[in-house]
């Protein structure tokens, strides 16, 4: 996923640089991670065809647990219920066992049928809808949930 495919708008204020999130409707400190999250809602809605009252980002959730945590970027279909979770990191974080516990942990709460991991360099992607984890080579259309 490439940061030049996509249109941003981006804003320079004290010597910070700021990226408009279309789905939280604000301009976001432009981080390495956020730069990732923004380009893969973009990724959903040009590629996947999904509609931006469809996409939820930066939510926070708790755990069985009752920790608090925060999911990156959520997909809802066209019922309303979770299609795709998805994990944004950094580039310079590695996607690992550790990442892929991660969202796996909060998918036993959200019930995604779908989870994707990726930093921007390096994208998984996960089919969950049976009790049989399985990696896929992509997420499905919007059409296709």
């Amino acid at each position: 996923m490439e940061l030049n495919k996509f249109k941003f708008n981006i804003v320079t204020k004290k010597d910070k640089k700021y990226i408009y999130d279309i789905i939280r409707k604000k301009y976001i400190l432009l981080t390495e991670e956020e730069k990732v999250r923004q380009i893969t809602i973009n990724y959903l809605i040009s590629e996947l065809e999904i509609p931006i009252s469809h996409i939820s980002s930066e939510k926070g959730f708790l755990i069985d647990t009752g920790l608090k945590k925060r999911f990156d970027v959520i997909v809802h279909d066209r019922h309303g219920k979770i299609a795709i979770l998805i994990e944004c990191k950094s580039p310079k974080i590695k996607i690992n066992s550790k990442v892929i516990d991660q969202i796996l942990i909060y998918n036993q709460k959200l019930k995604s049928k779908y989870l994707m991991v990726t930093n921007g360099c390096h994208t998984i992607a996960l089919d969950c809808h049976n009790k049989d984890i399985k990696q896929i080579k992509s997420l499905p259309k919007y059409s296709d949930l």
